[in-house]
């Protein structure tokens, strides 16, 4: 049972990456055909397959085939390791390249899209960004980027972090609820086409819902789009267009 001084010792950890922890020393004892690599690629396989809820040292092991204090030849920590997938899969986003010709409204447009693609793709990153504090190298990458593409947005230095917030938490937020409704209609063995149509249905047949559902019909219907995933890519566009459209007012203002 975890004491209060166990508590607080796991509150107060930084990072894989700030502990001295990134880059553990070999030992001749460590189990051979194994490393750090393998042990993040096979986490995050895990936590594609079967979620965050169900993830845990012992399950990678087996998955690994190797007894679960092998994996700890490599790691110290189920946080240290979940910090590390973490960062594994940040690295997916394609970086636009540093280019002072090109427009920052294309490449903030690219990164939000790659950003929300990340989070629809990999449901559990989104409570890890919360926890841990992303200074691994494909983490700060990422970061480095948007900054250097917000300073070109002409913005103010003090007006940029809230842009920052504005354009890419919108993202978090969208990206998250896509993939968490992603995942449950996988999980459900149902498309997310036949879900939302039921959710519908129901809500339809409830007397005192009627009103506002047919207010919540009207709009979908202006909004278009025959699926779900249409409707949401007319959405996230129309919503990313305006939060770009403010920086430019802001800009000039």
């Amino acid at each position: 049972m975890a004491t209060a001084a166990d508590r607080a010792k796991s509150l107060a950890r930084t990072s894989v990456w700030l502990e001295g922890k990134a880059a553990p020393k070999r030992r001749a004892e460590q189990p051979a055909g194994l490393d750090r690599d393998k042990i993040t690629a096979a986490t995050v396989r895990l936590l594609d397959a079967e979620g965050l809820a169900k993830f845990s040292m012992r399950r990678l092991a087996a998955e690994l085939g190797v007894t679960a204090m092998s994996v700890y030849w490599y790691v110290d920590t189920k946080d240290d390791l979940l910090e590390l997938a973490l960062d594994a899969v940040t690295g997916e986003v394609t970086l636009p390249a540093e280019g002072e010709d090109a427009d920052w409204r294309d490449q903030l447009r690219a990164l939000a899209t790659e950003y929300r693609q990340l989070l629809v793709r990999h449901p559990w990153v989104s409570p890890l960004i919360g926890e841990y504090l992303n200074v691994g190298p494909h983490s700060m990458a990422f970061a480095t980027t948007v900054q250097r593409i917000m300073r070109r947005t002409g913005l103010p230095p003090h007006g940029q972090t809230g842009a920052l917030a504005a354009v890419f938490r919108f993202v978090y937020g969208f990206g998250a609820v896509e993939g968490r409704f992603a995942q449950r209609c996988a999980e459900a063995g149902i498309s997310q086409d036949d879900f939302f149509r039921q959710v519908m249905g129901a809500i339809g047949e409830q007397p005192g819902l009627r009103e506002t559902f047919q207010e919540s019909v009207d709009l979908l219907e202006a909004r278009g789009g025959d699926t779900v995933q249409e409707m949401r890519e007319r959405d996230f566009r129309f919503a990313l267009d305006l939060l770009i459209a403010g920086i430019e007012a802001k800009r000039n203002g």
